[in-house]
C-alpha cells in the first residue's frame, strides 16, 4: 500500500487543587449629601484596608489592589411618578489573593458583620509555576494521546511505519475556525453566606487539545 496521511487530534485533561483565591470586595453606602456618604465610606474602608495589609505581612494574603473612591447620583421616582431629591452613592472596590484559604474563611466572616461591606465573587486559581508544569504535563500528554491514534490508524490499514508531518494547536490544521486556546483552564468555587464562611474551591480543569498529521506505510 502506497504511503497515507492520517489527520488525528489528541486530548487530555488534568484536574489540579486550587492553590491561591481572589476575593472581590466592595466597601458602599447611599445617602442624601455627597459628602457626608464619602466621608463615611473613607472611614469604613480604612480598617478593611489595614486587614488586609496585616494579612499580608503575615504572608497570608499575597496580592491585593484597592480602587480609587468612587460617587454618582442618582434621582429615583416615587410611586406618582416624580423625581426625589438626588441619593448619592460611594464605593470603594477591593480584591485580595489568599494562599491561605482558612484565614480567608475567618477574614470573610469577620467584615460580612461591617456595615456597608458586601463580598462579591471568587476566582480560583494556580500559582503562575504550577500553572506552567500543568500546562507542559497536559500537553505533552495529548500529544502522546495523537500519536498513539496514528498508530492504531495506521495498523488498521496494515501499516508498520509512522512519520510525524505537523503537530499543532486545534484548528490550525484542519479547516475548523482557528481561535482555540492550546490549554484551557477552567475553574469554579463558592462561598456560604451563612454567619461562618467556608470558602471551597472545586477543582482547577486544564485541558489541552492539539492535531496532529502524520505520513504512514
Amino acid at each position: 500500500m502506497s504511503e497515507v496521511i492520517i489527520t488525528v487530534r489528541g486530548e487530555h485533561e488534568l484536574r489540579v487543587a486550587p492553590e491561591r483565591a481572589t476575593v472581590r470586595l466592595s466597601v458602599a453606602l447611599d445617602g442624601p449629601e455627597r459628602e457626608a456618604v464619602a466621608q463615611r465610606v473613607l472611614a469604613l474602608a480604612g480598617p478593611v484596608r489595614e486587614s488586609i495589609v496585616s494579612r499580608e505581612e503575615a504572608r497570608s494574603v499575597t496580592a491585593w489592589t484597592s480602587q480609587r473612591l468612587s460617587v454618582y447620583a442618582e434621582r429615583p421616582w416615587n410611586a406618582d411618578g416624580r423625581r426625589l431629591a438626588p441619593v448619592y452613592r460611594a464605593s470603594i472596590d477591593f480584591t485580595a489573593t489568599f494562599a491561605d484559604i482558612s484565614e480567608l474563611s475567618l477574614w470573610a466572616t469577620e467584615l460580612s458583620a461591617e456595615d456597608g461591606v458586601a463580598l462579591g465573587g471568587v476566582d480560583w486559581h494556580l500559582t503562575p509555576e504550577t500553572e506552567r508544569e500543568v500546562e507542559r504535563e497536559v500537553a505533552t500528554q495529548a500529544v502522546g494521546v495523537a500519536v498513539s491514534r496514528a498508530r492504531a490508524y495506521a495498523e488498521a490499514l496494515g501499516l508498520s511505519t509512522v512519520i510525524p508531518l505537523e503537530i499543532a494547536d486545534r484548528g490550525l490544521i484542519s479547516a475548523e475556525t482557528a481561535g482555540f486556546a492550546p490549554v484551557a483552564m477552567r475553574a469554579a468555587g463558592a462561598f456560604d453566606t451563612a454567619p461562618a464562611m467556608e470558602f471551597q474551591g472545586e477543582e482547577i480543569t486544564v485541558s489541552a487539545t492539539v492535531e496532529g498529521r502524520f505520513s504512514a506505510s
